[in-house]
């Protein structure tokens, strides 16, 4: 039997052809980094520089890192990692007085590479000490609106899929989302996988055989309810279960909830924010859990941040906010993956 011909590869990003088909995309991108700058500086945010080297990467169950190794002049070695998100030095910023700070940089995450991923992108995260976090909701809606106008864009694109920036956003709670999508009441299996497993197979879904309650509750979030977010307009996904909500406090209301927030638009996340967990005791505890089922799941495990926990103690209360900027590039400008609106992609 003939050998299949090859399809011929792609000309590389560095082609004067294809770098000329980008460029507009690019030329865009910085005038979105140039709306959300002047924004941020309006609203008194002081721009902050992490490192991207840390003692600890994140202390996320299903979050990987890349680590290295830096030598002191005597030869020892210690491992440090590239971050995940610049978070916790942005936390030691706010124990150590600041009030409203922003990063706009590059981030690392391993294992993560698709039409939506890339293993090095760009993370703009900010902060406001005393606020709520509604603040920082609204933050991220304006910024949405300012990143299109910049663009002379009216829509938010992905894939076919669109939402109206200009639209009022929805503002959606987990649990009611749940109920709405999937006709489950989450908040009755809190922590009960078997519960939670028993109500997606009432509801006409497969039960994978990984029973662990976090896993299902992603099931069904990706299976039932991600496909309606983002629809039209900009929707915010509000008050996730306490327990995956690593760094957020609890809500006020309902200790089962926390004040954690998702933001989709054209079916895409685009962000993540909190009211900021300041508590070291219980973020040990959680931060423990988290690597606990790290190890049992990928077989590693990431060490804690000492001097994050022991910033804690000093931090004032705050709302923070993690946006994807790549992602919003890519819906403002149309594009269908991700590298294509990065000036230079990682290699493969």
């Amino acid at each position: 039997m003939p050998a299949k011909p090859r399809t011929p590869a792609a000309s590389p990003w560095w082609t004067p052809s294809v770098h000329a088909d980008r460029r507009p995309i690019l030329l865009g991108r910085n005038r979105i980094e140039a709306a959300l700058r002047t924004y941020l500086a309006t609203e008194d945010f002081v721009m902050v520089d992490p490192p991207g080297l840390q003692r600890s990467p994140g202390n996320e169950t299903h979050l990987h890192a890349f680590a290295t190794e830096i030598t002191g002049e005597d030869g020892t070695t210690q491992t440090l990692y590239l971050h995940t998100s610049p978070e916790f030095s942005m936390k030691k910023l706010l124990a150590a007085g600041e009030r409203r700070i922003a990063s706009l940089g590059h981030v690392w995450r391993n294992r993560e590479r698709s039409a939506r991923h890339h293993p090095e992108f760009t993370m703009l995260e900010w902060y406001r000490a005393d606020e709520p976090y509604e603040a920082v909701m609204a933050d991220c809606v304006a910024m949405l609106r300012l990143a299109a106008e910049a663009t002379g864009a009216r829509r938010l694109r992905f894939r076919g899929k669109e939402a109206d920036p200009f639209a009022e956003p929805e503002r959606i709670g987990m649990a009611e989302a749940f109920a709405r999508h999937a006709g489950i009441d989450l908040l009755a299996t809190t922590g009960d996988a078997e519960a939670l497993a028993a109500q997606m197979t009432a509801a006409g879904m497969a039960v994978p055989a990984e029973r662990d309650w976090s896993y299902l509750f992603t099931q069904v979030l990706l299976e039932k309810i991600e496909p309606h977010l983002g629809m039209g307009r900009i929707t915010i996904l509000d008050r996730y279960p306490a327990s995956e909500a690593a760094l957020a406090r609890r809500a006020p209301d309902d200790p089962r909830v926390a004040e954690r927030f998702e933001i989709y638009a054209a079916g895409v996340e685009l962000a993540n924010g909190f009211g900021e967990l300041t508590d070291p005791v219980e973020q040990r505890r959680r931060f423990t859990l988290e690597m606990d089922e790290k190890e049992r799941l990928h077989g590693e495990r990431y060490p804690l941040d000492e001097d994050f926990l022991a910033a804690l103690a000093l931090m004032p209360a705050a709302s923070g906010i993690a946006l994807g900027f790549d992602r919003l590039v890519m819906l403002v400008t149309g594009a269908s993956r991700i590298d294509q609106v990065l000036w230079v992609p990682v290699a493969e």
